[in-house]
């Protein structure tokens, strides 16, 4: 029995892996290359830089609570975003098996579940960004 070389199934996944390695060596080398010739920031001005305006405050300030309250709604709505997408596009199939009744009472109950969050979280004032007093 011969010894086997690579299969002829593996050459296109080691072409375009060989691609791939090669293409992200050609991108480092061309930014080292073309990179701009400035003296170290540290040199000139010990301040940090922020997009050309001076800062006004520490940065390890504190943060009024209502930034991480909107992050949380923000993924709170993802997550819903990403349960839907994947129920509509299988409820058809579910359905021609006989579950599609069951799968429709699961997604009410989901939002209206998630509808009674949002309903608190607007009579609480969450997503107002002006200061309530």
């Amino acid at each position: 029995m011969p010894a086997t070389s690579v299969p002829a199934s593996l050459w296109p996944a080691l072409i375009q892996l060989a691609f791939g390695a090669g293409f992200a060596a050609l991108i480092l080398i061309l930014a080292h290359k073309i990179k701009p010739n400035v003296a170290k920031p540290a040199d000139e001005n010990p301040d940090t830089f922020e997009c050309g305006i001076p800062y006004a405050d520490d940065a390890r300030g504190l943060f009024s609570v209502r930034f991480y309250l909107i992050a949380v709604i923000f993924i709170v709505f993802d997550i819903e975003a990403i349960f839907l997408i994947p129920w509509s596009v299988s409820f058809r199939l579910f359905d021609s098996v006989g579950f599609g009744a069951v799968m429709l009472a699961e997604l009410s109950i989901f939002l209206v579940v998630l509808f009674i969050g949002y309903y608190y979280i607007l009579r609480k004032g969450a997503l107002n960004w002006e200061d309530p007093s």
